[in-house]
């Protein structure tokens, strides 16, 4: 059954939305001083008119998968955190419940029971976690790769997330999480947006080197705007996009967080490779004017003919036309 869209997009649709992209984060930087990074961005963004801000993934931590280390204890008590908030970051939860501003925050999970993932959190006005997201595409590799100018081994550190792709009632709208890798993939959009997402919330942190084969480096940031935008367009979505970027100890992450409208349009772009914060008034009725006139998922779309998006994986043999359809 399709949903009922609103097609009278006015003020009471505008929502204050902010970024906030942050600079390197060194292996030597405590928790301390970056959740102070993370405070005074946060405060900017409530001080510009935003409901929310979105901080990046791993925003506590250097991109620590860029290393091989063998001493899992070590691992987990210098870059998981066993409890959010907990002890360093509980003065943001603070804040951001004396301002009434919600937040999204990505950082590297230990749970209870030993598991690892690569998590973000959604906060409310009230400082209170409504949802939690687990990365779903962990890129990369987990073997040991000495000869590679820097590795990328989430899959060495982060178990495949265990809880989809939700979407969470939270500030007056509806809010979905991805993360990095999950950024590049249709399906991530297109699962949020059949749950009536307006807004979809993301942080990455992306090196401006592929290890894997020798890319030009300026395609990094023309593959990440341009995923950024089709699948806001084709999804009637807001796209909020932050990095955490710069040289972190030697090794360069892209910048070019975004705020990204349904049309397909970059609203709001950082300029540099810093801490910034970045804005838009987002009209929320602007996705639900695309998904009435142009992708009325109700009435276009045929799930009958797509099985294949989810009975394989890879690609495979062509199937005859008998078999294409349910």
């Amino acid at each position: 059954m399709g949903v009922e869209l609103n097609m009278n997009a006015s003020k009471d649709k505008r929502f204050g939305l902010a970024v906030a992209q942050m600079g390197p984060v060194h292996l030597a930087d405590d928790r301390t001083a970056v959740v102070a990074r993370l405070t005074d961005m946060l405060r900017e963004a409530a001080s510009r008119g935003a409901r929310m801000v979105v901080f990046p993934e791993l925003a506590l931590t250097t991109f620590f998968p860029r290393y091989w280390m063998e001493d899992e204890a070590e691992v987990n008590a210098r870059f998981f955190e066993a409890e959010m908030p907990g002890p360093a970051t509980r003065p943001l939860f603070e804040v951001a419940a004396q301002l009434k501003i919600g937040f999204y925050l990505g950082y590297a999970e230990l749970t209870p029971d030993g598991h690892r993932y690569n998590t973000s959190v959604l906060v409310d006005e009230n400082a209170r976690i409504v949802a939690r997201y687990r990365k779903i595409h962990l890129p990369g590799h987990s073997d040991h790769k000495p000869d590679a100018p820097f590795q990328h081994l989430e899959k060495k550190y982060f178990e495949v997330g265990n809880g989809g792709f939700g979407v969470t009632d939270m500030l007056g709208t509806r809010i979905g999480q991805c993360l990095c890798n999950d950024r590049r993939w249709p399906e991530t959009y297109r699962v949020m947006s059949l749950q009536s997402a307006r807004i979809v919330t993301l942080g990455y942190n992306t090196p401006s080197w592929n290890i894997h084969w020798s890319e030009p480096p300026h395609l990094r940031m023309f593959h990440h705007l341009l995923s950024l935008q089709a699948n806001a367009y084709q999804n009637g979505l807001w796209v909020a996009a932050a990095a955490k970027c710069g040289s972190e100890d030697g090794f360069h992450m892209i910048g070019g967080s975004a705020i990204v409208a349904p049309t397909g349009e970059i609203v709001a772009q950082a300029q540099g490779e810093e801490d910034e914060v970045i804005f838009a008034n987002c009209d929320l009725g602007l996705g639900e004017t695309f998904l009435q006139h142009v992708f009325n998922f109700a009435k276009h779309r045929r799930p009958e003919h797509y099985r294949l998006i989810v009975e394989r994986t890879g690609a495979g043999e062509p199937l005859a036309p008998s078999e294409l359809s349910t």
